[in-house]
């Protein structure tokens, strides 16, 4: 009986929620929490709903009063553990997670294992280059036990695979053929030159990324990104110069890869989807995967069969190198989606800035597991190189997070000035927004 008493007090305080007087609705203060954040937020403790979508059988409402403003409301589970119950009894309580209840310790948690993730990646697959030089192939297991990984995943419900139609597949092929090609290149870098001057050469990714977005996107480059780009473009022209493990092949590729993954984001902007990034990692890499299996098959095949899988046998065992080949798969996978749910839980700036970090782990782990011998100039480049990329991180996010909270406050002015049209007051339009300062969004 307790427990009816309490939904019946929730639903009373939803239905005079709605009974409002048209006065709440105008102020410009109520109109700006309408636009607050978007539903399905986390830390909201419950999804933001639409007081329209909720059944009016339900609430008992009088059919006869006037139609109101929608209002946002929270669930009635929420609205029940905001008030006390009368009947004594606490229903609307719920136990907060250890996740909900650290978040930070969660997130710091997710940094660790996307680095450790990255680094065992990048050290599992130099060492199994060094007794099979095929790159073409791993890439291709790379992405084969990832997708292994995702059908396992999907058929337990963990997580529970979102259905897509052939508008989105559309949307998706380019992307994937981007990263096929970048993942590729990428291998066959890592394969023929040292892990660090890879890793020092990628860093020219967000360069090429500035330039496409200005000579083909038309966006324009503040002046800024361009000048913090400098310290990039020179570091690693120090560190090319004077590594010892220099070759074109490895420089090449690194910069073809580069260049892929620069498309993949230009097209990946196109292919924007309500489906969760999980999902869409896993349609990515089943596509990618059919993209790379012909490639291996002529470049790699005759090799392969011939002395390939002999020679790599021969030296460490069969056991060894199926686990070899199985693990690089597995960590490969698993530390790009950390990557990505990562991404999710921070602000671009800060996932920035820790790629950046990802990135100099990376180059510091595989000189010292491997013993990679660096000249000091290139050692200097590097630097140079990485403090560069952190720079450009640093006011690329603080450009966008500024353009949020315009774009933001121009919403919360224009709700304002709906309002005033309802009651005779100012008209604007959003050209007229006065805090849009004359920027295009």
């Amino acid at each position: 009986m307790a427990t009816t008493g309490a939904i019946s007090s929730a639903g009373s305080g939803i239905a005079g929620l709605l009974r409002l007087p048209r006065k709440a609705t105008r102020d410009p203060a109520f109109a700006a929490h309408a636009t607050a954040r978007p539903a399905g937020s986390v830390t909201d403790g419950g999804n933001l709903i639409w007081g329209r979508q909720l059944r009016p059988a339900l609430l008992h409402l009088d059919k006869s009063s006037p139609p109101t403003r929608r209002v946002l409301l929270r669930p009635v589970a929420a609205a029940a553990s905001s008030s006390p119950a009368e009947g004594g009894d606490s229903v609307g309580e719920t136990k907060v997670g250890f996740a909900a209840k650290y978040p930070a310790l969660v997130t710091g948690f997710f940094f660790f294992m996307w680095y450790f993730l990255n680094v065992i990646f990048n050290i599992i697959n130099k060492k199994l280059y060094n007794y099979f030089p095929y790159p073409y192939f791993v890439s291709v297991i790379h992405l084969f036990v990832g997708v292994v990984y995702c059908l396992v995943s999907w058929t337990v419900g963990l997580p529970k695979r979102a259905p897509i139609d052939s508008n989105l597949l559309k949307l998706l092929i380019p992307v994937a053929v981007c990263h096929a090609i970048g993942h590729v290149t990428s291998n066959v870098s890592f394969a023929a030159v040292a892990v660090s001057f890879t890793h020092t050469v990628k860093a020219l990714e967000p360069f090429f990324n500035a330039a496409a977005s200005q000579f083909i996107l038309g966006q324009q480059i503040p002046l800024t990104l361009w000048l913090s780009l400098a310290p990039v473009v020179l570091g690693v022209s120090m560190a090319s110069l004077t590594e010892l493990s220099f070759n074109w092949t490895g420089f090449i590729s690194a910069m073809i890869s580069n260049i892929s993954f620069t498309y993949r984001s230009i097209y990946s902007k196109k292919a924007m989807t309500d489906m969760d990034s999980t999902n869409v990692y896993a349609y990515i890499s089943i596509i990618a995967l059919f993209v790379c299996i012909p490639p291996a098959i002529l470049v790699e095949g005759p090799q392969l069969m011939q002395h390939g899988f002999k020679d790599a046998i021969a030296k460490v065992g069969l056991t060894k190198f199926i686990s070899d080949l199985f693990w690089v798969g597995m960590f490969y996978h698993l530390y790009n989606q950390l990557a990505t749910n990562t991404l999710e839980r921070v602000a671009p700036l800060t996932h920035a800035v820790g790629n950046v970090l990802k990135r100099v782990f990376v180059i510091g782990f595989s000189i010292i597991v491997f013993g990679n011998k660096i000249s000091t100039q290139t050692g200097i480049g590097t630097c140079i190189a990485i403090g560069g990329v952190a720079i450009y991180s640093y006011i690329k996010a603080k450009m966008e997070e500024e353009k949020r909270v315009t774009n933001e406050s121009c919403m919360r002015a224009a709700e304002s000035c709906g309002d005033g049209r309802s009651s005779g007051g100012p008209r604007f339009g959003m050209s007229e927004c006065p805090n849009k300062k004359g920027r295009a969004y």
